[in-house]
């Protein structure tokens, strides 16, 4: 039997009606003079009409503050799944390099979806906020993202950008990044241009990647084809997989556009095997720009998620919601890096 979802109202309700952020809702409700007396009086009416009330012996005890960060890793449930995904080895260097810089000591801990992780750090105090990387299914993560933002954790987390009502994250600009490869790629001449990626609601930043390819080609006028999507988790097998299937449908294709680094890595060692040129016969390229994008045979072409920023920006926005400030913009632009497998 599925959880039964809380009806307890939350500041991210209150903030929701009263079209602001939920520091706002946060600093108003502390009697804050940073948020007009309009603003004050229109969110305390809709915490009332809520019934809604702040924990006066949570807000002191958080008050007290530690100096330092959780950062919860999600283990990768893919087939090489004893391997962390490079791309996240290098995020955790630049959020350490992020904590240190602010002066605050970093907590780091591999985490199972079933762990309470509120109770594990918050609670317990010690940590006085939380980052997440990583979530594997994506719609068996929201329900603990709810649970979190139901007990008023200060957290953010990595991932797709929008939906409030499951706390604030910071992440790429997936679309625009999926438009720039579809971009790319026509650019070069290629007119049947595959993806490889699990593009549902279980995976929303795959998802949105291949939405931006799918805009780029519907741009160009360039038709649609489903049945080059073929789906595949973070991984060089998986990639290598997807990649067989799809030459199995016996459907022409000249580009593949990857939705890691890992998948892409894959992809060029199944066409290889299948005696096929990269980039002369299928052009290639990929997203992240982990360390082995440019030592594959070709160098990878891919879009690059700029670490140090996306490190700086989810330390800064959980400072923000300590002090109780609006957060900065939570999406940070992919730049295209060409190389020789598109541009051979």
């Amino acid at each position: 039997m599925g959880r039964k979802r809380s009806t307890k109202p939350t500041s991210f309700d209150i903030a929701y009606l009263a079209g602001v952020s939920q520091p706002t809702v946060s600093r108003a409700l502390r009697g804050s003079r940073s948020v007009s007396l309009a603003t004050r009086q229109r969110i305390e009416q809709i915490a009332r009409e809520l019934n809604y009330s702040v924990d006066k012996n949570a807000s002191s005890l958080r008050s007290q503050r530690s100096n330092t960060i959780a950062l919860l890793f999600f283990e990768d449930p893919t087939p090489d799944g004893a391997n962390i995904n490079p791309f996240f080895l290098a995020m955790l260097g630049a959020i350490t390099r992020a904590t240190a810089n602010r002066g605050l000591d970093l907590l780091i801990s591999f985490q199972k979806m079933e762990d309470d992780w509120h109770v594990r750090y918050q609670d317990s105090h010690r940590a006085d906020g939380l980052i997440l990387l990583g979530y594997g299914d994506y719609t068996v993560y929201t329900e603990r993202l709810r649970q979190l933002v139901e007990s008023d954790t200060d957290f953010v987390r990595w991932g797709a950008v929008g939906d409030e009502d499951i706390g604030i994250t910071v992440g790429s600009d997936n679309f625009g990044a999926g438009q720039q490869a579809g971009e790319h790629l026509i650019g070069l001449g290629r007119r049947r241009i595959a993806f490889i990626g699990q593009a549902d609601e279980h995976y929303p930043e795959f998802a949105d990647r291949y939405r931006g390819l799918c805009a780029a080609l519907d741009e160009a006028g360039l038709p649609i084809d489903p049945a080059l999507q073929v789906g595949a988790l973070s991984s060089e097998e998986d990639g290598r997989r997807a990649t067989e299937a799809l030459l199995a449908r016996g459907i022409a294709f000249d580009a593949v556009f990857a939705a890691s680094d890992l998948i892409a890595i894959g992809a060029i060692h199944a066409l290889t095997e299948a005696g096929l040129r990269v980039p002369q016969d299928i052009a290639v390229m990929g997203f992240d720009d982990i360390p082995a994008a440019s030592l594959t045979s070709p160098p990878l072409t891919t879009l690059m998620q700029d670490l140090k920023a996306g490190g700086d920006l989810l330390v800064e926005t959980l400072i923000a919601q300590f002090e109780g400030r609006d957060p900065p913009a939570p999406t940070i632009p992919a730049r295209l890096v060409v190389r020789r497998s598109t541009a051979g």
